[in-house]
Parts: C-alpha cells; sequence; structure tokens
C-alpha cells in the first residue's frame, strides 16, 4: 500500500463519521451545548471541514472551497472570511448557526472530494517535501497531512460523543 493510499483511507473515515455525526438531527441538536462552553456539533463539524480545507489547499497551492465555491456566503457566519476556528472563544463558537446538517455534509463532501483528489496524485517521495518552515524541525508534507487527519478525527470523534449525549438524553 503507498501512502496516498493510507491517506484516502484515513480522509475517508473521517468523511463517514461526519454524516454519522448529523444523521437524523435536529437543527436544535446540532447546536446545543453540553455545558454553557462546550463545543456543539454543528461548530466541530464546521471547523474540521474549515482546518481540512485551509491546510489541504495551503499545500496544494489551491484556493480554499470556503471561497472559491461560495461556502462562505452559504454559511453566513459573523467570522473574518479566513477563520478556521482556531482560538474561537465561547463566544465566537455561539455565533455558528447553520440552517441544516445538510449545509454542514455538503460542504464537508465538497472539501472531502478536493482532498482526494489532491492526495491520489501524491507519490511516496513527495512526503517529505517541506510546506511549513515557521516549525523547528520544518513541517513535511506528510506530517502536515497526518495532523490533518489527526485533528480532523479528534473533533468527528468529540462530535460523535456530544450525538450520544444528545440521543441519550432525548
Amino acid at each position: 500500500m503507498q501512502g496516498h493510499e493510507l491517506l484516502i483511507d484515513a480522509f475517508g473515515r473521517v468523511h463517514e463519521e461526519v454524516h454519522a455525526a448529523v444523521a437524523g438531527l435536529t437543527v436544535e441538536q446540532l447546536h446545543q451545548r453540553l455545558d454553557p462552553d462546550a463545543n456543539p456539533i454543528a461548530w466541530l463539524l464546521w471547523h474540521l471541514a474549515r482546518v481540512q480545507d485551509d491546510h489541504v489547499a495551503d499545500v496544494a497551492g489551491t484556493e480554499q472551497l470556503w471561497t472559491v465555491q461560495g461556502w462562505a456566503e452559504r454559511f453566513g457566519t459573523p467570522y473574518r472570511t479566513g477563520a478556521i476556528g482556531y482560538g474561537h472563544s465561547s463566544h465566537d463558537v455561539a455565533q455558528l448557526r447553520v440552517p441544516s446538517a445538510d449545509l454542514l455534509t455538503g460542504y464537508h463532501d465538497a472539501v472531502h472530494e478536493q482532498t482526494v483528489a489532491y492526495v491520489s496524485g501524491l507519490k511516496d517521495e513527495d512526503f517529505d517535501r517541506i510546506v511549513d518552515t515557521r516549525w523547528d524541525p520544518p513541517v513535511t508534507l506528510g506530517v502536515r497531512l497526518v495532523s490533518v487527519v489527526s485533528d480532523t478525527l479528534q473533533h468527528v470523534g468529540q462530535a460523535a460523543y456530544v450525538r450520544g449525549v444528545l440521543l441519550r438524553e432525548s
């Protein structure tokens, strides 16, 4: 198995879990917080898609789908256009309101498709390319992509946990 195949599988698992996390939930449940400062499912999934879109577009040298496909307008967030959720306060998190799970999954579907298209063209030797020199040691493409997989898996797991609590309560 080649490196790109492993990454496609990993991103595919995130993709499946994003859909599972919202299946059958109401808009109210998507925005429900387990406590006043907890991240709701809608924000967690928006954030993971934004991180994946931002980071993959950066290493691929392409524009983010958030802007080029008009997702920013469809979501109508109060955030600056380039925001991905990093550093958001509890108040910032509460500002995200989505009208449906379909908007969240639609954006993630587009990001997933773009990610798979990019990763499919990679060769194992590509993973050693330096993509970020702000760190010591500098970050390679392979490390960046694994970091995105890790971050998105953590957030989709958090969304699944919130879903479980919400469904147990209802």
